[in-house]
């Protein structure tokens, strides 16, 4: 088989072409500050140093996830799951587990409690930054569905109805035998 090469025309032809919408040219740009992405790294390579944590020593994790916080208080940054569990030296699904009791995940029954106080914390936030739009709307939606086991749910209520409840058995039988397809021996 003989393969011609590829022009740059073909290239440029066959890549995905960017949308028309000059309203989203800059999104997001506009709530950025210049600074805010060194900020954020910043706070996050602050946990990413700290020590390793013996999990089984309860007031060392306390004193952690109090550190947590009140790095969050004085940088005026909005606490969350990944940043606990960065500050913590652990997944945020580990961080989960430990939450939920997992058997197999949780050194101890008391950091179970530990970390669920954090996260009734983290949740209290969650919610006050929902109420108060200090979040967007589907940003808050998925943070309390993936963070803390929110779900949407609607409810469906199906109420039997009896056609013939007021036919006599007479008339019942009529439509009954009215609704059984016949065959044709015509055909």
């Amino acid at each position: 088989m003989n393969k011609q090469p590829i022009s740059n025309e073909q290239i440029i032809s066959t890549q995905k072409k960017k949308r028309n919408r000059p309203d989203l040219a800059n999104f997001g740009a506009d709530l950025c500050e210049p600074g805010d992405n060194a900020r954020g790294i910043a706070f996050a390579l602050e946990s990413f140093k700290m020590p390793k944590l013996d999990y089984n020593n309860i007031p060392a994790v306390q004193e952690r996830i109090q550190w947590y916080f009140q790095r969050c208080f004085d940088n005026d940054m909005k606490p969350g799951v990944v940043g606990l569990a960065n500050a913590l030296g652990v997944d945020r699904r580990t961080l989960w587990e430990w939450k939920s009791g997992d058997k197999r995940a949780v050194p101890n029954a008391a950091l179970t409690d530990t970390i669920k106080k954090a996260y009734v914390l983290l949740e209290e936030m969650w919610e006050y930054y929902m109420q108060n739009g200090k979040v967007s709307p589907p940003n808050g939606i998925f943070l309390g569905k993936n963070n803390f086991g929110y779900v949407d749910q609607v409810e469906h209520v199906i109420t039997p109805t009896n056609p013939m409840q007021d036919l006599d058995a007479e008339d019942a039988r009529k439509r009954l035998v009215d609704a059984i397809p016949v065959e044709d021996d015509d055909e």
